[in-house]
């Protein structure tokens, strides 16, 4: 491995790192993005995705395991002492490794799917948090593909790619329009059903067996006009308290192990 050692904020290589985990556009210009975590690291790379350049904090994650964890890879590698790796990361248990690493976003070609599959859509999700959230329960359901739709945070977000714990890499995500997303359905037969409190059927007598993408809108004033007419079946989740919503994740966890449950 390449090693350098920071011992300054001031540093060049460092004050790119911070900027690079705080500006989406930013992101966007380098074409980097920022890993922070053992795990999450490692599903990174998993997903064939290469680091550029790796921050690690040698008290913390020793370099046998670093060079482990990054396999046959052979990014530039930094070492940073204790302060300043607890100044760039987010956590307050630490695991001693930051990534820059090398964008590629797939787009609706790049899914390969299987013959029955099971999509989860989210339209326009703005909180990284919920929609982290969201990609976690879309892995534990084994979900083929999340499909975001008109989003409003970058998929690269750091505290999306935390909350997911890694599952951003896991589950293919595809970042589309709500107009493309709609004709890509429909062409390969797979059916939409929109989580909506009007005019919509109890989840549960809904055949979820076939090819299906669940459709998820905002907390707050949930899908636009375009999915509801676009959707097969309106779908809901009873609601025996006063409020009238869920939390997108828990909506979206609910929906999705149904259609796991019925399955089979």
């Amino acid at each position: 491995m390449r090693t350098e050692t920071v011992t300054s904020a001031r540093n060049p290589k460092f004050k790119d790192l911070l900027a690079l985990q705080e500006k989406s556009r930013l992101r966007r210009e380098k074409g980097l993005f920022v890993v922070e975590g053992r795990r999450e690291l490692g599903h990174c790379l998993a997903a064939g995705y290469v680091p550029d350049t790796v921050f690690y904090c040698p008290e913390i994650l020793p370099e046998g395991e670093l060079a482990a964890l990054l396999g046959g890879y052979s990014p530039l590698v930094i070492e940073l002492p204790r302060p300043l790796y607890e100044k760039a990361a987010y956590r307050e248990s630490t695991e001693g490794v930051l990534a820059e690493i090398k964008a590629k976003e797939l787009s609706l070609n790049d899914l390969q799917l299987p013959e029955n599959p099971l999509l989860l859509v989210l339209e326009a999700v703005e909180k990284p948090g919920n929609l982290g959230a969201v990609l976690r329960s879309a892995d534990a359901a084994g979900a083929d593909a999340v499909l975001v739709c008109d989003p409003l945070t970058d998929l690269f977000n750091p505290n999306l790619i935390r909350a997911s714990i890694g599952a951003i890499f896991t589950v293919p995500t595809v970042a589309v329009s709500s107009a493309q997303a709609i004709a890509w359905l429909r062409s390969r037969g797979i059916r939409i059903y929109t989580a909506q409190l009007q005019d919509s059927s109890l989840y549960y007598d809904t055949d979820l067996k076939g090819p299906s993408a669940l459709v998820m809108g905002t907390e707050s004033t949930g899908l636009t006009p375009q999915w509801r007419e676009a959707a097969d079946r309106h779908i809901r989740i009873p609601m025996r308290g006063r409020l009238d919503s869920l939390n997108v994740s828990v909506s979206a966890s609910i929906l999705l192990f149904e259609a796991v449950r019925q399955r089979g």
